[in-house]
C-alpha cells in the first residue's frame, strides 16, 4: 500500500502527497457550458490518448496540480505534502473537529451524467458542509481515491482525474481548504473517493446534534428540495449536464454550496444550541437532531423553503409535490440548527435567506417525533422519508 502523504520526501519508500429561494428557469439550467480550456499543469497528460505511467507519475502529476490550484495552507497546517504524514497544530483555545465521506461511483454518481469537475466539487463539499453544521473553519482535506485506469488518460488534452482535481480544487481554494494528502488505488470496477476534511473550533464550543431544547425555533438557510428537483433533470436529459464543467450558481444538485461562511458568522454569536447539515433531506435530519436531544418538533408546512426547481418539478409533474421534495429530497447541504426564542436571528446571514420553520416541544407520550402543520391548519405526524443506506430509501 502506498500513501501519497509519503511521496516526494528524499529516499521516502511509499508514493504519496500529504503534506488537498432562488428563481432559477428550466431551461436556463440546461443551458450548459463548454469545457473550454483547462489551462492547469500537468506533465506527462498533455497529449491525446497519453496516460500517466505509473502511480508515482500520477501523484507527482497531482502534486503539480494542487501547488498551482489549491488553496494557501492554513496556519493549522504545520507540515502538507512531502513525508508519511501531516502536521495539524490547533491555534491556542481552538480544536479539531474531523469528518469523513465516500463519493462512490453508481451510488453518488454516474460518469455518464456528471462531468469529473462537478464530482470533484460534490466531493469536497460533502466535507464542508458537516464543518459549517458544527461551527467550524475548514483548516484541510485529505483525500484517498481509487479509480480505473481509463480516468488517467488524458483526452482533448486532459484527464477525467486531472478535471476532478480542478473541481474538488477550486472550492478548496475558494474556502482556504488545504488538500494535505491521502492515498490512491488503481480500482478494478467503478471509482471511490473518501474525503476527510478537519476544521478548527473554539474549544468547547462545537455544535452538536444534541443541544436542542425544549422551546427553541428550528431555522434553516437557503432552499430545500433544489438538489432532489435537478437530480430528476439530469436523469432525463444527461448529456446537458456533462457540459457543466464550471461551479455556477443554481445548480443544487450539480454544485452544491456548503453553507460555511454562514456558519462561521453564526458559530461567532454562540446562540446556536443544535445543527446539522440538510444531507439525507429535511425530515431524516431533522429527525436524528430529535433524537440526539430528546425533544420534538413541529414543522409548519407553509413555513419550509420550498426551492423553484422543486415548485417547476411539481409544475411538470416529475414529482409528488414541491414540499414532498424539500422535506424529503436531501443533498441540498443547507444547515439546519435551533436557537432560543429570544434569540433575534437575521433574515439573512452572509447573503444566505434563514428561514424560521418550526420549533422545538417537549417529548410526551403517543406524540410524534415530528409533527407537520398543513396549510389547513391540521397537525400530522411526518416520518423520516429521506436517504438511508441500506434501508427502503437506499435500495
Amino acid at each position: 500500500r502506498r500513501t501519497f502523504c509519503g511521496y516526494g520526501r528524499a529516499g521516502a519508500a511509499g508514493g504519496g502527497y500529504s503534506g488537498v429561494q432562488q428563481k432559477v428557469s428550466w431551461a436556463g439550467l440546461m443551458g450548459g457550458r463548454s469545457l473550454g480550456r483547462r489551462g492547469t499543469e500537468l506533465a506527462g497528460m498533455a497529449a491525446t490518448g497519453r496516460r500517466v505511467t505509473g502511480e508515482k507519475a500520477l501523484i507527482a502529476a497531482l502534486r503539480r496540480q494542487v501547488s498551482v490550484r489549491g488553496a494557501r495552507s492554513a496556519s493549522e497546517l504545520r507540515l502538507g505534502m512531502g513525508d508519511d504524514c501531516a502536521i495539524v497544530r490547533p491555534r491556542v483555545g481552538e480544536e479539531i473537529v474531523v469528518t469523513t465521506d465516500f463519493s462512490l461511483e453508481g451510488v453518488h454518481f454516474r460518469r455518464d451524467w456528471h462531468a469529473p469537475e462537478a464530482v470533484g466539487h460534490r466531493c469536497l463539499a460533502r466535507g464542508l458542509s458537516d464543518l459549517a453544521a458544527m461551527g467550524a473553519r475548514p483548516v484541510a482535506a485529505f483525500l484517498s481515491l481509487a479509480v480505473p485506469e481509463e480516468f488517467t488518460v488524458a483526452r482533448g488534452g486532459t484527464s477525467w482525474v486531472q478535471r476532478f482535481f480542478d473541481g474538488l480544487l477550486s472550492l478548496a481554494a475558494e474556502h482556504g481548504c488545504a488538500l494535505a494528502g491521502g492515498d490512491t488505488a488503481q480500482a478494478r470496477g467503478g471509482a471511490c473517493f473518501d474525503i476527510v476534511a478537519l476544521g478548527a473550533v473554539k474549544r468547547g464550543k462545537a455544535w452538536l446534534r444534541s443541544g436542542a431544547r425544549a422551546g427553541d425555533y428550528i431555522y434553516v438557510t437557503g432552499a430545500l428540495g433544489g438538489a432532489a428537483a435537478e437530480l430528476l433533470l439530469v436523469e432525463r436529459y444527461p448529456q446537458k449536464f456533462l457540459r457543466l464543467a464550471r461551479a455556477e450558481r443554481g445548480h443544487p444538485h450539480v454544485f452544491p454550496v456548503p453553507r460555511v461562511k454562514v456558519g462561521q458568522r453564526l458559530a461567532a454569536t454562540r446562540e446556536v444550541h443544535a445543527a446539522i447539515d440538510v444531507s439525507d433531506g429535511l425530515s431524516t435530519d431533522l429527525m436524528h437532531l430529535c433524537e440526539e436531544s430528546g425533544v420534538v418538533a413541529e414543522l409548519d408546512a407553509e413555513a419550509i423553503p420550498v426551492h423553484a426547481l422543486a415548485m417547476e418539478a411539481d409544475r411538470r409533474g416529475w414529482a409528488s409535490s414541491g414540499l414532498e421534495l424539500a422535506l424529503h429530497g436531501g443533498e441540498d447541504y443547507e444547515l439546519l440548527f435551533t436557537a432560543g426564542p429570544e434569540v433575534r436571528v437575521p433574515g439573512k446571514i452572509a447573503g444566505v435567506e434563514v428561514h424560521r420553520i418550526g420549533r422545538m416541544v417537549r417529548r410526551a407520550s403517543g406524540k410524534p417525533r415530528i409533527s407537520l402543520r398543513t396549510k389547513a391548519g391540521r397537525m400530522v405526524a411526518l416520518q423520516a422519508g429521506g436517504w438511508e443506506h441500506f434501508g427502503k430509501s437506499g435500495d
